[in-house]
């Protein structure tokens, strides 16, 4: 016992700073997590010998629970809302036209049988969350056009088709009858829809109602991850798809303690993450990676270059979509640990299959994640979509983001009640403190002594709001009939307070009564139940 989990702490010890030298290395931190995990393997240093693909299925299923889950939950759904349709429709049509065209190709040019060519474009055909999520985030990459939330709507939501396909794919392969795919299909959406929605009303109700505190939302959320995929797939539901959907509603709902559940899933998904990638890597066998590197490559190089280029173009040309934005998000589509999964799930179900589809689909991904994810930060700043004037954490997390302090910037005015007097003079809060004035373009360091003239900037430090879920923000944009009219003669809901207006060119104004409001602002408010 003591020896297992020596081994344990020490293999998570070695994949925390993996993911440390990964940024300096240029390398994804997955790719060093599959690495470790061959090191550790049978034909590595350590030599554990590991072949049980039950087990292996069965844990990395868990583990890809909380990461569908988390997909959902950390993904700010007023920044998805422009991009909804083009996801979808990638996630669902484009998951469907690249595993037909892979499967094209598997039967043309690999020379598989029909059905093992469904099956290994079905296994592959969706991007992997895990993997753009990790590279987005590590990367500080966020990206224009919106093209970041773009990627992490499809690499979040696109697993349950692929899983759907896949099912679809064994259920002929194991009874050859073609009379239920309809009502499997059906099932797979109906079921994985219903059950999930379910699951995350009843939770909403239930954070809000009994207030959960001291770690007890936590371990309720936990499980209500896991019975959204739990109830749908033991009715013959898309489990993964009721996860994923718990996961958004929940995520973008009023509930207290919400940045306190975004960190803690945070890192059961930073677990997950490893657990997955060091289990794939150490369930290889590198000696047989060679005799599947022919048609592995092939496989890589035609997604690549041929299936997921087409199957993008064909998605996003009719939105109008600029053509760098379909390039980066074609050159995004990774494949990782889902495919891996989905190749052990087709393996541990006995099935004959004519090929390696394990080593296969591992060769894929390994590629995918070494050459694709390394480079994509590169092609990102080659094609210009590269935006640095915003966080990509704003289109991962809720929209309060947790700090040690809040720093405030403000201008001193005529008639100000802090105008010509020194800072020891002016009632400040006791937990506030002057941290910088800037008079006449001058930075001065703050003293009791230091006068604050009309025309000077100062810089309040105080501490970080901590949530307590008494307050949510979220953003309402302008209407129509407010355009032109000032703060005070708007018809905002008594529960509503506005906070901040956001103007389109991008600065930030704290409203007054007299404030007037223009065409395609912003008002970020506070909601009171």
């Amino acid at each position: 016992m003591e020896k297992v989990l020596l081994l344990v702490a020490v293999i998570i010890l070695a994949c925390t700073v993996a993911r440390r030298l990964s940024g300096r290395l240029g390398v994804p931190a997955l790719l060093l997590f599959m690495a470790l995990g061959m090191l550790f393997g049978s034909d590595g240093l350590v030599q554990i010998h590991f072949d049980d693909f039950r087990l292996a299925e069965q844990t990395c299923s868990v583990a890809l629970i909380f990461i569908m889950f988390y997909g959902g939950f950390g993904t700010r759904w007023d920044a998805a809302k422009p991009i909804a349709g083009k996801a979808i429709c990638l996630s669902t049509l484009g998951v469907a036209l690249t595993a037909f065209l892979t499967g094209l190709f598997c039967y043309f040019a690999l020379g598989f049988t029909m059905l093992e060519s469904f099956l290994t474009g079905a296994v592959i055909s969706s991007t992997d969350a895990a993997s753009v999520f990790s590279i987005l985030r590590s990367k500080k990459l966020n990206l224009r056009e919106n093209t970041a939330s773009l990627l992490e709507v499809e690499s979040g939501s696109n697993d349950p088709a692929s899983y759907m396909l896949t099912v679809i794919a064994l259920s002929l392969m194991e009874k050859g009858e073609q009379g239920n795919i309809a009502f499997l299909i059906f099932g797979q959406l109906a079921f994985g829809i219903a059950l999930g929605v379910l699951v995350a009303g009843i939770s909403i109700f239930v954070l809000r109602r009994l207030k959960l505190a001291d770690g007890t939302d936590t371990i309720f959320a936990t499980a209500a991850a896991l019975l959204a995929f739990a109830l749908p797939a033991a009715v013959g539901g898309n489990g993964y798809l009721g996860a994923y959907l718990a996961g958004i509603i929940l995520g973008n709902s009023k509930i207290p303690h919400k940045v306190s559940l975004v960190h803690f899933f945070d890192g059961i998904t930073g677990l997950a993450q490893i657990l997955i990638f060091f289990l794939l890597g150490l369930l290889s066998f590198p000696r047989q990676l060679p005799s599947v590197a022919l048609p592995a490559v092939g496989i890589a190089l035609f997604l690549t270059f041929v299936a997921r280029p087409a199957a993008v173009f064909a998605i996003l040309a009719p939105f109008r979509c600029s053509w760098r934005q379909i390039l980066l998000t074609s050159w995004a589509g990774l494949r990782g640990a889902a495919s891996i999964v989905f190749a052990i799930t087709a393996v541990a179900s006995g099935v004959e299959i004519g090929h390696d589809l394990f080593h296969i689909v591992f060769c894929i991904s390994l590629l995918s994640v070494a050459v694709q994810g390394s480079l994509l930060p590169w092609v990102s700043r080659k094609l210009g979509m590269v935006d640095a004037s915003d966080s990509v954490n704003r289109t991962f997390t809720d929209y309060q983001y947790e700090r040690q302090m809040n720093l405030t910037q403000f201008r001193i005015t005529e008639g100000h009640p802090w105008a010509e007097k020194t800072i020891a003079d002016c009632r400040f809060p006791d937990d506030a403190l002057v941290v910088n004035v800037r008079h006449e373009g001058e930075n001065l360091l703050p003293k009791g002594s230091t006068p604050l003239r009309v025309g000077d900037i100062v810089v309040l430090s105080t501490p970080a709001y901590v949530d307590d879920g008494d307050v949510g923000l979220r953003e309402l944009p302008v209407k129509d009939e407010w355009e032109g009219r000032p703060v005070r003669e708007l018809d905002v809901p008594a529960k509503i307070l506005i906070v901040l207006i956001k103007r389109s060119d991008g600065t930030t104004v704290v409203p007054r009564g007299d404030t007037v409001v223009d065409k395609g602002d912003i008002l970020v408010v506070n909601e009171t139940d």
